[in-house]
């Protein structure tokens, strides 16, 4: 690839990501105020959160098994209201226990 190829590519992909961020700033000038549109707005930091770091968890390990228990007890905890260290912990924990026996 010569670094005139390089280059017209990376323009391109600058100013398509530049244009997707700065676009809605510059449309929309009032306040949302559908509700719909509001909550899906609301939760799309989540979803992508959730989209980029469960696969990761998943193949972060040397078996499926492992990881796929270690973000059951990370979940569990998380929904009983534990901290993160803990969480974190205790996932950790149930990973190298399933990778003891496995």
């Amino acid at each position: 690839m010569s670094n005139m190829q390089f280059f017209s590519y990376l323009l391109l992909m600058a100013g398509t990501t530049y244009l997707i961020r700065v676009l809605p700033f510059a449309l929309i000038t009032k306040k949302i105020e559908n509700t719909f549109i509001r909550s899906v707005l609301y939760y799309i930091p989540y979803a992508v959160l959730a989209a980029m770091t469960l696969p990761a968890a998943v193949y972060a390990t040397r078996n499926v098994i492992s990881a796929c228990a270690g973000i059951a007890v990370a979940v569990f905890f998380a929904y009983k209201g534990k901290s993160l260290t803990f969480v974190a912990v205790a996932a950790c924990a149930a990973v190298y226990a399933v990778e003891f026996f496995v």
